[in-house]
């Protein structure tokens, strides 16, 4: 038991980095470097801004880290006791950290561009540097359908082993499902924020909540690993 509460411990650390590289880096530093509607801006914000597009590229790797370590703690926590859906979980997370790479290698060149117009097609630093930031963009909207995808088996694993709250599962489940609805409602209803904003709230909640209940709590002291015969049936 205390083995299996420190893994869960660790598992909230790194679900923790994610949150907070994710939010400094995607909903903080990008806003202020890229413009959607303004080519020119953003290549001027990314030449005048050269440390803080460094750092926003430093934050992305740090979430791909993160996302990956979670990807694997999380497998850890859940194999004992429920090896299918830990390694959905683990399938997915990893999926998804290979998405947010892309957006990585996007951003680097980017800047890169912004920094030697030289480097870009024709000339066009402004056009090359936008096109770049938004095809970062295009790997996170398809990275949500993985992100929706590995909270829906860590929602299952939760309903199933007894280690949490259930209606911590239904939550994680709920929110799942609207993050993979996300990544359709942005290919087909372009410019709809506020309905993808809908989508994705019950996951901010539940994971908060699933970080939340690994650092305090870990899992449940009653909590009992089954045998592996027991866990696959």
């Amino acid at each position: 038991m205390t083995s299996l509460i420190r893994t869960a411990r660790t598992t909230g650390v790194l679900y923790l980095g994610l949150a907070i590289t994710g939010m400094l880096g995607f909903l903080l530093i990008r806003p202020m470097l890229f413009s959607a509607d303004d080519p020119g801006a953003t290549a001027a914000a990314l030449a005048e801004n050269e440390t803080l597009a460094r750092i926003g590229i430093a934050l992305e790797i740090a979430i791909v880290l993160t996302q990956a370590l979670a990807a694997i703690w999380f497998y850890k926590l859940f194999a004992p006791a429920r090896p299918v859906a830990a390694a959905s979980i683990a399938a997915f997370g990893l999926v998804n950290a290979v998405a947010i790479l892309g957006s990585t290698a996007s951003i680097s060149t980017a800047l890169a561009v912004a920094l030697d117009p030289a480097l870009a097609p024709a000339g066009d630093a402004a056009a090359a540097a936008a096109q770049f930031y938004t095809l970062s963009d295009a790997f996170w909207s398809a990275g949500n359908l993985f992100f929706g995808l590995w909270l829906i088996p860590m929602g299952a694993a939760v309903l199933t082993s007894g280690w949490a709250p259930r209606l911590l599962g239904w939550a994680l489940i709920a929110g799942g499902i609207g993050y993979c609805l996300s990544a359709f409602t942005t290919a087909l209803l372009p410019g709809a924020d506020a309905v993808n904003a809908a989508l994705t709230l019950p996951a901010t909640v539940a994971e908060f909540w699933m970080i939340g209940y690994l650092l305090i709590v870990g899992v449940r002291r009653s909590a009992q690993v089954p045998t592996p015969a027991a866990a696959l049936a």
